[in-house]
């Protein structure tokens, strides 16, 4: 792969029979009939030099579907966003092997997935006049077509400007859905759909390209996006029982983690004294069943951070309202993120 200096060209006409070449930044202008881009650019990034590795990956999946834990967002999520420098560090693609849910293929990721995930958005864009995207290649040059381009920005006053578009987001699919002629029973729609997910800057240009051309002035162009950003953060801090004498712990967890298992993860032990009998090799590992409480855990403050209560839980902890089954207990509910205490062991606490 090669490397690019940054360099931006307001479209003017098609400049047909442009590739990529290793010497000098490749622009494309879009023919404003069929309505893509104003301008773009394109640019190697060395970090990306590697960024495809023929490996088998994890299905990707929406931010509901990978945080199912943390249940549907109640915060806005542009707060998790990340810079286009950040995301240009971030953006790798992965060869995944198929599944259930996903054929084989070649999909985005991040490069490091403990700190931040893949979102995917849609937005519904005009395209009459031209998208007003500019996009930047990070890595291509090769002959299949394979690379990373993201868009670096938004045309001032364009159809894309306002969209929710942001710069460092990837376009991964553009559908245009059309009403064909109706039956007598129902109105049918045609719709045509390119993948431009994992391509090099004229790959991309290639797939938008063959989108049928405008055909009015209302039209748009549904677009997937993938977006990166970082994992909302909660930060406990951990109370011992004085008889412990365990000076406080601040531990910091991901949302939709499960607090019992992360909190055994990071060396911290849950089962009391009272119930020893549950406890595996001594290590606080009951089994996580939700029945035998001996993971409780008493929330002193921040109890909104965690998911709610099933029923079960609620009646075995109905005489003590503060105190939660670890096992059954997600932090970071609805996706958020915040400060929270809480005391380890109650039982052997004089409260």
């Amino acid at each position: 792969m090669h490397r690019f200096q940054a360099k931006t060209l307001v479209a003017a006409s098609l400049l047909a029979g442009c590739s990529v070449d290793a010497f000098s930044p490749v622009t494309r202008s879009v023919s404003p009939t069929h309505g893509v881009v104003l301008t773009t650019s394109a640019r190697r990034n060395p970090t990306c030099a590697t960024a495809l590795h023929a490996t088998a990956s994890a299905a990707k999946l929406s931010a509901a579907e990978r945080y199912s834990g943390a249940g549907e967002a109640t915060v806005d999520m542009n707060r998790y966003n990340i810079a286009l420098d950040k995301a240009a560090e971030e953006w790798n693609c992965v060869l995944s092997a198929g599944t259930a849910i996903q054929e084989a293929g070649v999909y985005l990721e991040c490069r490091d997935s403990q700190t931040y995930f893949v979102d995917t958005l849609k937005f519904d864009v005009g395209r009459s006049g031209g998208l007003g995207i500019e996009l930047l290649e990070l890595a291509g040059g090769r002959d299949d077509g394979l690379g990373i381009t993201v868009v670096s920005g938004l045309v001032a006053d364009s159809n894309a400007d306002g969209s929710g578009i942001l710069p460092g987001d990837s376009l991964a699919q553009l559908e245009v859905v059309r009403s064909a002629a109706p039956s007598a029973t129902s109105v049918e729609e045609e719709t045509t759909s390119v993948r431009s997910e994992c391509l090099g800057y004229d790959a991309t240009i290639d797939a938008i390209l063959s989108l049928p051309e405008v055909t009015s002035d209302d039209e748009t162009v549904r677009i997937t996006i993938k977006r990166i950003r970082r994992k909302p953060i909660v930060k406990i801090k951990l109370q011992f029982p004085p008889a412990q004498d365990e000076p406080d712990a601040t531990i910091e967890l991901f949302a939709g983690e499960n607090l019992r298992r992360a909190m055994l993860t990071r060396g911290i032990k849950l089962n009391d004294k009272l119930s020893e009998r549950f406890d595996s090799g001594g290590l606080g590992d009951c089994g996580a069943d939700g029945t035998c409480a001996t993971c409780v855990v008493a929330v002193s403050n921040g109890e909104g951070l965690l998911s709610p209560k099933g029923l079960q839980e609620e009646q075995i902890l109905k005489k003590n309202p503060r105190w939660r089954m670890a096992c059954k207990t997600v932090v970071g509910h609805g996706m958020t993120e915040g400060d929270m205490t809480i005391q380890v062991n109650p039982r052997q606490w004089n409260n």
